[in-house]
């Protein structure tokens, strides 16, 4: 079992995979402590067979620079394997600025080939590999060195079990011309965007019952120094201060220290020094925000009258759509999607592509009651009006 610790060895080995078709890839890392994750290790492995042809790399090593490795992410002759891979896609983005092209993220494949929704790796390797998987040490702490023999046995499963998966069920998707599928969902992995959070955008993953602009003001600017904080200090937003915490103060409007202690839900921290400082600053830049610069929030449609038995029956037909296809019904929407469609929203992706072929031409027709759905045996059938 190779653990690889320099610059030169990462190279060497990068450049003999290179050579092959596709590298399968891995990482382990911390984040309960951080803002960033902490890359504690990498593991790969190019064609062969058992713990033949991978490698652990050791990212804390100081003798090592990841730039082989860049450089192979790079090379669009090698497909870069990864099984649910975003948080390892942001990682290795935040570093350098990188996304492995071309991507294979086996979880996404997985969903095309009708294993279910976000199948797990421990899943998929014993139904394609026929293996057990020691998930034991899934837990451990990856930057503490030396690391066990029980957690580098562990790792390396991760990516030797991997070449397995990738080959069943790039034969299966080949097999039923479902390539361009999974590409479609790869869209969200590869785009630059989905790993980058803008503190001014921090106020929309905070859930709130009033959405009114001078509020919404309010929970921008707490919001938005939160995450500016907690990125430059490079710990949890949640260190800082939690959402209940943030509505509270929006409710409070503390305007001075001493009103700002009296907060029941505020951490300890953020009582006193910079998370203070920092909190009055934005509840006064909300004050002073004038009613052209309120945030807008998400609009709301009402729901028409009678959507309710209609959007029953769009879940009925998803499910059997989803059976009939062989795929994840979360791969083709969401069940709140439903909803907007049975409340007479067009404007979706669901009636575009594949998607389109598989279930939403089908949707259509129900809600314009040109199709009815009958129970035929053990399966739903559709039949035209």
């Amino acid at each position: 079992m190779k653990i690889i610790t320099t610059t030169p060895d990462l190279a060497e080995f990068c450049q003999q995979a290179a050579q092959h078709d596709y590298v399968t890839v891995d990482t382990e890392f911390l984040r309960e402590r951080t803002y960033y994750s902490k890359l504690c290790l990498i593991q790969l492995a190019y064609p062969g067979q058992g713990d033949e042809n991978a490698v652990l790399v050791d990212p804390l090593s100081r003798d090592l620079d990841l730039a082989p490795l860049y450089d192979l992410y790079r090379d669009e002759s090698v497909v870069k394997v990864f099984h649910a891979a975003r948080q390892d896609l942001e990682i290795f983005f935040v570093d350098k600025g990188v996304i492995p092209k071309p991507l294979f993220d086996t979880q996404v494949a997985a969903m095309v080939c009708g294993y279910g929704e976000q199948v797990g790796y421990e899943t998929l390797v014993r139904k394609i590999a026929k293996e057990p998987l020691d998930k034991s040490s899934r837990f451990t702490d990856w930057s503490h060195r030396p690391l066990s023999e029980k957690q580098k046995v562990y790792a390396l499963g991760d990516v030797t079990y991997l070449r397995v998966i990738y080959e069943h069920l790039k034969a299966q998707i080949d097999r039923k011309n479902r390539a361009s599928w999974v590409q479609e969902e790869l869209g969200i992995l590869t785009n630059p965007a989905t790993y980058v959070v803008e503190p001014d955008q921090a106020w929309r993953r905070v859930k709130t019952r009033n959405g009114s602009g001078k509020m919404l003001a309010y929970v921008r600017e707490l919001a938005r120094f939160r995450e500016t904080h907690a990125k430059t200090r490079n710990i949890p937003r949640n260190r800082v201060y939690k959402d209940d915490a943030l509505l509270e103060l929006v409710a409070t409007k503390p305007k001075n220290i001493d009103q700002l202690k009296r907060s029941r839900l505020l951490l300890r921290d953020a009582r006193g020094g910079d998370i203070a400082k920092g909190i009055l600053a934005a509840i006064t830049a909300a004050e002073n925000t004038v009613p052209e610069d309120y945030p807008i929030a998400p609009l709301i449609v009402e729901k028409r009258k009678g959507v309710d038995g209609l959007s029953d029956l769009l879940r009925v037909l998803l499910k059997a759509s989803a059976a009939e296809a062989d795929v994840a019904t979360k791969l083709i929407c969401a069940t709140a999607v439903l909803d907007e469609i049975a409340n007479g929203e067009r404007d979706l992706p669901v009636f575009n592509g594949w998607r389109n072929k598989v279930f939403g031409k089908h949707a259509l027709l129900l809600c314009e009651g040109k199709v009815a759905l009958s129970a035929n045996g053990d399966k739903v059938k559709i039949i035209k009006i």
